[in-house]
């Protein structure tokens, strides 16, 4: 380790911007963020000293590429670390406690170490994950020391991005950091998941945590959801002459609650017809077979939300096995399948309770008719509100941006770079 002072010196210098860069893309071909970085240090010196040893980490946030709504029903997912990240600058505490700032919030999270069972007070705030992660650690027999930390995230929050994900690896590397202890980034998902479930009273799955700690692509098999099945793969867009784009829509999660939660709800009482807790453990023959009488017991959305499972549960195989054949039309072909499946079966693009507003699907619609049959483009996470994904030919990301920029506003749309590494310690 190197005190803050002497951290600060080496981003100054550029001496760090090689290591930035290795980290925070695929092929390290943008100027690093040194400046950002020099900032937060600078920050983290006013707050807590420069003599302190620290350590600088980053994790990434992640795109979803394939498997929309599928692992909450045991599915397959497919999904990559981008260039967007969260920064920590994070230095040892003797005091059993974490004291952890951010930027652009004022006010400073103190969590006691002493004490790691959840707080009903703390329930949806940060101080809750970082509870819940410590308590993880201290079950599993790995060191809880005390630290300092200010973090600065460039995940924007709300785009599908998973700003909290990102956030609870963050955490978790930094225990990881002070505390030597020999886990690897996988855990550190299992301990944000397990903080967010637990402590912070969220019912996620192990999808977003996963894709942050892992880094570049990745497939994963859900079939086993404390455990998943994770295998990388290859995608070098900008060799293949494409940028990937998200577009922030402008909508509102906060009301959406019921919608997403309706999702799962539905799919579920469809497996519970053939006695299954999650759609992967039915066989679609049958599932067919029974399509009527399932009918006139459920109704019809919920029959069309598992269709759409059972497509895009087998998409992701394609779409992994078109990356590891390098064949790239294949894998925009089936990005566009798995974009209508969600848009026609799935209806997550927008909210039946307010069918005035309905920006992703105005922008999934932009999309196509600026891509003209090249590309692809599909909505991304949850859905009802907030962002899509497109896959934008080199030579059209410019008009592309444009257009989203004249319906959306300026800085909608954002061009992002798939990250080799997950959760790393910088310097």
């Amino acid at each position: 380790m190197m005190t803050a002072n002497e951290l600060l010196r080496a981003l100054e210098s550029g001496s760090l911007d090689g290591a930035l860069a290795a980290a925070q893309t695929a092929h390290g071909s943008f100027s690093a963020p040194s400046g950002r970085a020099a900032a937060l240090t600078r920050l983290f010196i006013e707050s807590y000293g420069g003599d302190r040893e620290v350590s600088l980490i980053s994790v990434p946030g992640r795109t979803e590429l394939g498997g929309n709504h599928t692992d909450h029903q045991r599915g397959r997912v497919l999904a990559a670390s981008v260039d967007m990240d969260i920064l920590a600058v994070v230095s040892p505490s003797e005091e059993p406690r974490v004291r952890l700032r951010s930027v652009g919030f004022s006010r400073e999270d103190r969590v006691s170490l002493d004490d790691l069972t959840p707080k009903a007070e703390e329930e949806s705030h940060s101080p809750s994950l970082i509870r819940g992660i410590a308590r993880w650690f201290a079950d599993h027999g790995l060191p809880v020391r005390g630290f300092d930390a200010y973090t600065q995230s460039e995940v924007p929050p709300g785009s599908g991005l998973s700003s909290s994900a990102a956030f609870e690896v963050a955490v978790g590397a930094a225990f990881r950091a002070v505390g030597g202890a020999d886990i690897d980034n996988v855990e550190l998902a299992k301990a944000g998941q397990y903080a967010e479930n637990v402590f912070f009273g969220k019912p996620c799955g192990l999808l977003d945590q996963t894709a942050c700690a892992h880094g570049g692509v990745v497939a994963m098999d859900f079939i086993d959801p404390s455990s998943p099945e994770i295998a990388g793969a290859e995608l070098d867009l900008a060799r293949l002459g494409y940028a990937l784009c998200i577009t922030l829509t402008g909508g509102h999660h906060a009301d959406l609650t019921d919608d997403y939660a309706a999702v799962p709800a539905e799919m579920k009482a469809v497996a519970a017809e053939f006695g299954a807790d999650a759609l992967r453990s039915v066989d679609e023959a049958e599932f067919y077979a029974r399509l009527g009488t399932l009918r006139e017991k459920l109704g019809d959305r919920p029959l069309l939300r598992a269709i759409h499972f059972f497509g895009e549960n087998a998409r992701v195989s394609d779409l992994a096995r078109a990356l590891h054949g390098g064949d790239f039309d294949e894998y925009l072909r089936l990005v566009r399948e798995s974009g209508r499946s969600s848009w026609e079966l799935l209806q997550n693009v927008f909210s039946p309770t307010a069918p005035g507003e309905q920006g992703v699907s105005l922008a999934l619609a932009l999309s196509e008719k600026v891509l003209a049959g090249k590309g692809a483009c599909r909505v991304h996470g949850g859905g009802f509100a907030g962002t899509i994904q497109a896959y934008v030919p080199l030579d059209k990301v410019a008009e592309y941006s444009a257009a989203m920029a004249s319906v959306f506003g300026e800085g909608a749309c954002r061009v992002l770079s798939i990250r080799a590494k997950g959760a790393c310690v910088i310097a």
